[in-house]
């Protein structure tokens, strides 16, 4: 699956539309052309007639079949820095189900006559901007035309998902550890659910073996987690409340009695723009069911009312009612470090309010701080390295469409670039100006 365990994931995960890829209906046209091209050249026994070729001096131009030419290609990223490697073994399923060519209706394979080198999704690799100093992640050698037409699903595989792996990552990095919640389903394709849930998952490892943490990977669809095992989670959405007609408590308290208690209680708090008068109700009112239930003897139902978390999710054109203005509008808007200290400090102190007898006031003061606060909404590395600049009381931040993002610094794209040519039996240099064969110390033979 990884660098974590060694091993590479297979087509029973992938479940790839090899027919049609096979095909090119997923290539750019111009490399459906040229497999034309070249295939039809084989046919007609063409030999390389040109004058202008770039063979050093010494190895011959003639008799050199090209149809038939076998080269060696390598694929690359061109995000500037460090970035995490996930796509790779997708690739390999592409290239181990879809090198070949038909002869009318029936394929011939022949991937088994490549030569494949690759690292392992989950590896770092480094760009400084230099196309001659890369780190190719895969490299394979073999007879152009078979293997063609996979170049665009490849690198679309490698240049979406290293994007997001890499993006979580530097957002974990931000948040100095402290859990990320995977919240981008909703700002893309729900096709590509499985392969980001991924990219997230190998991100969180990544940053556990780098930094010797035990996070563990949050994702809001199952769909997200199909690749490795993973399952969605997720509590109370705005328009549930609206249900309860506006009433946060109320919408926490079934929550609470309906669902298992497996199931993280995190009270969404900002729907009536009052963050703290609300997490004080939700809190006053699942309290007082849980020390009822405790009081019956009834401990595994009290389970299903205590608070995990409250989450802030104001609208980045709202100031919450519990912040005062401080005259820069950008201070007072949205979730805000002053709006989380709020929240905390409501929430630590909220037991003192509930008239408790002796015996319940030690449980009442641990029921509030246990409580942890989610922040979410516009939130990325920049904001969230200031958040933990000024030390805001933040436990977990979910983390949205930022994951997605592919601009200027965040940009992963990849390419493709033959830089060797086989003739008469020998491996020539064949790269464009300004591209050289790279090396990779990660890299490992395939097949």
């Amino acid at each position: 699956m990884s660098i974590f365990d060694n091993k590479r994931l297979t087509n029973e995960t992938f479940k790839l539309d090899i027919d049609r890829m096979r095909r090119g209906w997923y290539s750019d046209k111009y490399f459906e052309n040229i497999n034309r091209m070249l295939t039809a050249l084989s046919k007609e026994k063409y030999f390389y007639a040109g004058q202008y070729h770039n063979l050093p001096n010494g190895i011959s131009a003639e008799q050199i079949s090209v149809g038939d030419i076998e080269v060696e290609m390598q694929w690359f990223t061109r995000r500037m820095g460090k970035t995490t490697v996930v796509g790779v073994d997708k690739s390999l399923e592409m290239l181990r189900h879809c090198t070949g060519y038909f002869e009318g209706d029936k394929f011939i394979d022949t991937a088994d006559k490549l030569e494949v080198w690759a690292v392992h999704d989950g590896t770092t690799v480094k760009y400084d901007g230099d196309p001659t100093k890369i780190q190719p992640v895969i490299k394979v050698r073999g007879r152009y035309r078979d293997f063609a037409l996979i170049e665009t699903p490849t690198l679309g595989i490698l240049t979406r998902s290293s994007r997001v792996a890499t993006n979580v990552y530097e957002t974990l990095l931000a948040s100095r550890g402290k859990p990320v919640l995977f919240f981008p389903a909703r700002f893309d394709m729900h096709e590509v659910q499985a392969a980001d849930g991924y990219a997230y998952n190998i991100a969180v490892q990544k940053f556990n073996l780098d930094k010797e943490s035990d996070l563990g990977p949050f994702v809001s669809t199952d769909a997200q987690g199909d690749w490795w095992g993973g399952a969605g989670g997720g509590t109370v959405a705005h328009a549930a409340i609206a249900s309860f007609l506006g009433d946060t408590a109320e919408a926490m308290m079934q929550f609470a009695h309906i669902l298992p208690a497996h199931i993280p209680r995190i009270a969404l708090v900002d729907f009536n723009n009052d963050s703290v008068r609300d997490t004080l109700r939700v809190l006053d009112s699942l309290f007082a069911k849980y020390r009822q239930l405790m009081d019956a003897g009834k401990k595994d139902e009290a389970e299903k009312y205590k608070l995990y978390g409250v989450r802030l999710d104001t609208s980045g054109s709202l100031r919450d009612v519990s912040v005062q203005p401080l005259g820069d509008v950008t201070l007072d808007l949205g979730v805000n470090p002053r709006l989380v200290f709020n929240v905390r400090q409501a929430i630590d102190q909220a037991w003192e309010t509930w008239n408790l007898p002796e015996a319940w006031k030690e449980a009442g003061k641990e029921f509030c701080r246990s409580v942890k606060i989610v922040v979410s909404g516009g939130f990325n590395p920049e904001k969230i390295r200031k958040f933990e600049k000024l030390e805001v009381p933040v436990d977990i931040y979910a983390v949205g469409s930022y994951l997605f993002n592919n601009s200027n610094s965040t940009s992963t794209d990849y390419t493709a670039d033959v830089v060797r040519v086989k003739i008469h039996g020998e491996w020539v240099d064949m790269a464009k100006v300004g591209r050289k064969v790279g090396q990779n110390e990660n890299l490992e033979r395939v097949w």
